[in-house]
């Protein structure tokens, strides 16, 4: 019964010990040759900006009282050109609106890389 014990926990161990030795031989793999593949990849950057919900309103300042310039839909690109606080200065690429939204409801969009 105590060797039974013995052996159960010893490949326990065993099974906890395998991936630290593999991250141990994968940071240890030499750097990239020059002249590969460069460093960031796609998957690696930020994504495009993206709405939560159906419409965003676009105002004058970064402030719910400011006057309201235009709507942001969804499906519309744009850009951001700057933050402040939880507000981004945009610019609707669709109807050419420039203004400020809420960072409720607009965020990057997050990528993995699965290698």
């Amino acid at each position: 019964m105590r060797s039974t014990r013995i052996a159960i926990s010893a490949a326990v161990l065993g099974a906890l010990a395998l991936p630290i030795a593999s991250a141990t031989a994968a940071t240890a793999a030499p750097a990239a040759a020059p002249g590969s593949a460069p460093a960031t990849r796609l998957c690696d950057r930020p994504g495009p900006w993206v709405i939560s919900t159906k419409a965003v309103t676009i105002r004058s300042k970064a402030s719910v009282t400011s006057t309201r310039l235009g709507i942001l839909y969804r499906g519309h690109k744009f850009t951001v050109h700057k933050t402040s606080g939880n507000w981004h200065s945009i610019r609707d690429k669709t109807t050419g609106v420039k203004g400020w939204v809420s960072g409720t409801y607009v965020y990057r969009d997050v990528r993995m890389c699965l290698d």
